[in-house]
């Protein structure tokens, strides 16, 4: 691996889902020779993070979704259960997925998804173009320096992955990478539970369900024990469904604030983008109370318009359909929301609203509910845990905050959610810590979750000014997706979220990169006549194709039939009269409009490749 700075260099923190996306579109776009540099503190989140690692995810966590919205690409909505079913290698699964056929409404172990990204990553870094190369690093990004343009990144405990540190078992000092670009896509941060301060240590508490401690404790329980499980939606159900599995005897308490509990998908489930009325929203501002009750009330319209005009939905999921629908319609909604407001309404609304949006596959749902029905095994209690307590005989006693009452439940096995942190001034790690300290990151002004970012995902910092050569990718881009998408509920961190983040940091780093772009040129489109008009949109779809392509070969074809397209749209803007513009500037204007095309929200992944004209031939250039 080479580190000479004398070629452009990229650098992303965080080798997760996001930073695995972007490290992959950044391999596919790139025309000239860069460097994309993957840095992972924890070595087991490689190419996973902490919501798909096998050591924390048992072959009995599925994803919630169905396997056919799982791939990382959004042109092409097949492409994780083709590799699931013809690609992946099944050495070592259990009998009940090793010969199991992966169907697109059907379920699929999570654990599988750190192999799919690390294929994908690798195959981009073999097709990837002359001179553009991958190098995954493990170590913690602990601060970052803005000089110049450059971005100088601080990493503790560098070491190239499978390999041992510079310094052998010692500490070896922090190595500083300059980049031209940083990307920051550390995933979700984890709260600090203040209810649970004095057992976070106790053998009989379980912090983090999503490890491999937290799994080997899970699953070490005595089948009669009982279980007290903090939390009543997906994480909740992933270690209840895990017990049960196993085959667990004892009683089983579930409790959240809400009470509110996951629904079910239909077995045949597919994703749908209707077209719903807009929501009649508009008017004076009247309060938090008037604005829910408004919304309850338009809601119930848009359900109604569902069930009339849509009769083949099934009633489960209308509400993920109308909440898609909503989404173009709630910024201008938001922007008249007092602050304060807006943070309590997202505060008291949250968990209705991820389960308005999102439901999970009965594969975990279905033994769950079972367990949940009459006087089961498993009790639900909406009450907030206050404390946590170790009761002197190796249990511990929850004392829970009902809407009538407070109780004490007792339980050999404590479990918590993941307690996701949104508000990045409380999130603990080194990295944040000095972003904010040093104003290069802000906390979202609007909402109080994640860090302000412009619309193509640039980092600032106070008054709203760009902090460098920085973009955010995922969970830090909560708020931003809130206001500036509707994307509401865990949507606006969520997979769907990442694959459009990865495209668009990934174009816009590139573009403010490489040669063959001009940013500065302004806007070169603005007078266009018929033909050049023409022109030009057959050059955003040729760029979406080379964007799309996987292969460098076709990426590189595209690209020629690209810049010969380009010049047909110099030639018609001189025909039209027009001023001449360079190249540069007009591959800028495509590639920002490709990008667009690629990102488009107004259909579903399945009707997107179609739109876009992926599988027809392109035809000759005229």
């Amino acid at each position: 691996m080479q580190w000479s700075d004398r070629s452009r260099r990229v650098v992303i923190v965080g080798a997760g889902l996001g930073g695995t996306a972007t490290a992959v579109r950044l391999l596919q776009f790139a025309r000239e020779p860069m460097q994309v540099v993957l840095i992972e503190r924890r070595p087991e989140h490689r190419s996973a993070g902490v919501a798909y690692h096998p050591a924390g995810n048992p072959w009995h966590h599925v994803f919630n979704i169905q396997a056919g919205r799982m791939a990382m690409f959004r042109e092409d909505v097949d492409d994780f259960v083709n590799w699931a079913n013809t690609s992946a290698d099944r050495t070592g699964w259990p009998p009940e997925w090793r010969g199991f056929e992966f169907t697109e409404s059907g379920p699929a172990p999570r654990r599988i998804y750190a192999d799919y990204l690390a294929d994908r990553l690798a195959e981009a870094a073999r097709e990837a173009s002359e001179g553009v190369t991958l190098a995954e690093v493990d170590g913690e990004v602990v601060d970052v320096v803005v000089d110049a343009g450059d971005v100088r990144v601080v990493v503790e405990n560098f070491a190239l992955p499978h390999r041992p540190s510079p310094g052998g078992e010692a500490e070896s000092p922090p190595v500083t990478v300059r980049a031209d670009h940083l990307v920051i896509a550390t995933g979700l941060e984890q709260r600090a539970l203040a209810f649970a301060t004095e057992v976070l240590d106790h053998p009989s508490f379980v912090r983090n369900p999503y490890s491999a401690a937290g799994v080997e404790r899970v699953l070490g329980v005595r089948p009669d024990a009982v279980v007290a499980i903090i939390g009543t939606l997906l994480t909740g159900y992933d270690s209840a469904a895990l017990l049960l599995r196993r085959g667990h005897t004892g009683k089983i308490h579930m409790v959240s604030r809400s009470g509110l509990t996951v629904r079910t998908y239909p077995p045949d489930h597919r994703h749908e983008v209707l077209d719903l009325p807009a929501p009649r929203l508009r008017g004076d501002y009247e309060g938090p109370g008037h604005l829910v009750q408004r919304v309850k009330s338009e809601w119930e319209r848009a359900c109604a318009v569902v069930a009339e005009v849509y009769p083949g939905v099934a009633p489960v999921v209308v509400t993920e359909r109308v909440a898609k629908s909503w989404e173009p319609h709630l910024p201008e909604l938001l922007q008249r929301v007092p602050t304060a407001d807006l943070r309590a309404l997202l505060d008291e609304h949250g968990s209705a609203l991820a389960t308005l949006r999102v439901s999970a596959v009965a594969y975990t749902t279905q033994m769950v509910d079972v367990a949940m029905s009459g006087d089961g095994q498993i009790a639900v209690t909406t009450g907030k845990v206050s404390q946590i307590d170790g009761s002197g005989n190796g249990t511990l006693v929850l004392t829970v905050s009902t809407p009538d009452s407070t109780r004490a439940i007792e339980a050999d096995l404590v479990i918590s959610n993941f307690g996701r942190e949104p508000d990045y001034q409380r999130a603990g790690e080194p990295f944040w810590a000095n972003l904010l300290r040093k104003g290069l990151a802000v906390p979202h002004q609007r909402t109080g979750r994640g860090v302000e970012v412009d619309g193509t995902g640039v980092l600032l910092g106070p008054g709203g000014v760009p902090s460098g050569p920085i973009s955010v990718v995922g969970g830090p881009r909560e708020g931003d997706e809130i206001v500036r998408h509707g994307r509401i509920g865990a949507f606006s961190f969520n997979l769907a979220a990442i694959k459009n983040h990865s495209v668009g940091v990934a174009a816009n780093v590139l573009r403010g990169l490489e040669s063959c772009y001009d940013a500065k040129a302004g806007d070169v489109t603005a007078n266009f006549g018929a033909p050049a008009r023409e022109a030009f949109a057959r050059s955003v779809s040729l760029d979406v194709r080379r964007m799309a392509a996987r292969r460098r070969r076709d990426r590189e074809e595209s690209a020629l039939r690209l810049d010969e397209s380009v010049v047909t749209v110099c030639d018609a803007m001189a025909r039209d009269g027009q001023v001449p513009t360079t190249a540069d500037a007009l591959r800028f204007a495509v590639n920002t409009a490709a990008t667009v095309r690629l990102n488009d929200l107004s259909v579903t992944p399945r009707d997107l490749r179609s739109l876009l004209g992926l599988d027809e031939p392109t035809g000759p250039i005229g």
